[in-house]
């Protein structure tokens, strides 16, 4: 496929929109314990959609399973299950200390490991140091995680403000919080090497045909990892509280009809997740020379977007001027930062055309 960066971001941006609403539809469920949620919304992202995604846009998919390597299939969803212990703390943390934050940390730490990882384990880091565009690229990564700090930086500001003026959501603790968001960003980054790994088998996907979805039989491994390792969580924590009835029937005091609301929104986030990841592959095959640049740019939208998510939100009413100006930097920062992304990746494809 020819590279197009600028259409790529593009498609970067929608998967990164779909990332930053994954955690809004959980307020609207009632009478759910956590792990009820998060086993129903995981059964539909990681799952149910991968197959479902690389039946309808992978040609003779059998004929590619047949085909890959099953060394390569294992060691792709062995890689997604350590992702989805990412995803399950990236879920308790957002619990603990809200959507700023945690999107700051986590994301900040994935987006820089997610990024240069791949080509540090491959050895071709050195190499790209002398390409058109890579100066470009390689500062739009340093840029774009003092960007992610700013955002974190910002949130930090903006609890400092809630908890004197006493507004601090229920349940929040953050030295818990902190934990997990750190867990989650160096976990959720090796979903990144779980693509990598699973190259071999998108390049047979490709070879029969599927074009800009190649990626998309990969996450049938990467995903179903990660759901294996959420689903043993979330089982464990069900056996433990006793609450594997609420799938059918709700706890007292809570009305009937909100357990077809529970299971549209749990349905809702499962397609948001997936989105991204339908996104991005789309967005990824476009990026040229750069490609390994994806996993920065999606990061850094991911937060730019979860950032406005908090805003429309209400997270960030009633704090003071300075931590508006300090979330109003980060905002222009990580807009810089994408534009260098994407710049780099221009500059890199025009070179090799």
């Amino acid at each position: 496929m020819i590279s197009n960066p600028l259409v790529g971001t593009m498609l970067h941006a929608i998967g990164a929109w779909n990332a930053a609403l994954i955690y809004t539809p959980q307020k609207k469920t009632r009478g759910w314990s956590w792990q009820t949620y998060w086993l129903a919304q995981a059964s539909v992202c990681w799952l149910i959609l991968p197959f479902v995604g690389a039946y309808f846009t992978t040609p003779h998919l059998g004929a590619v399973l047949a085909e890959a390597s099953p060394g390569v299939m294992l060691k792709t969803f062995l890689l997604g299950a350590l992702y989805g212990i990412g995803g399950t703390s990236f879920g308790i943390a957002i619990m603990y200390i809200g959507f700023s934050v945690t999107y700051a940390i986590a994301i900040g730490i994935s987006c820089v490991l997610g990024t240069l990882i791949g080509p540090i384990l491959s050895g071709e880091l050195a190499s790209l140091f002398g390409k058109t565009g890579a100066d470009w690229v390689l500062a739009g990564l340093a840029i774009a995680a003092s960007g992610i700090l700013l955002s974190g930086l910002a949130g930090w500001l903006k609890d400092t403000d809630l908890r004197k003026a006493s507004r601090l959501p229920e349940g929040f603790h953050l030295g818990k919080g902190l934990f997990f968001s750190v867990l989650a960003g160096i976990l959720s980054a090796v979903f990144s090497v779980s693509l990598d790994a699973g190259k071999p088998i998108a390049a047979i996907a490709a070879a029969h045909g599927a074009g800009q979805f190649e990626g998309n039989v990969v996450y049938i491994f990467s995903c179903g990892g990660a759901f294996v390792t959420t689903a043993l969580y979330s089982l464990f924590l069900h056996f433990r509280h006793d609450t594997m009835g609420e799938y059918v029937e709700l706890p007292a005091g809570e009305e009937k009809s909100s357990l077809p609301i529970n299971f549209s929104m749990a349905v809702l986030t499962g397609m948001l997740w997936y989105g991204q990841f339908f996104f991005y592959g789309m967005g990824h095959v476009r990026m040229g020379e750069y490609k390994f640049s994806s996993w920065a740019i999606h990061m850094s939208m991911l937060v730019l977007f979860s950032t406005l998510t908090g805003i429309v939100l209400c997270e960030w009413t009633g704090c003071r001027r300075r931590t508006w100006a300090a979330l109003f930097t980060s905002i222009a920062v990580l807009l810089l930062a994408v534009g260098l992304l994407t710049y780099g990746n221009y500059l890199g494809s025009v070179s090799n055309n």
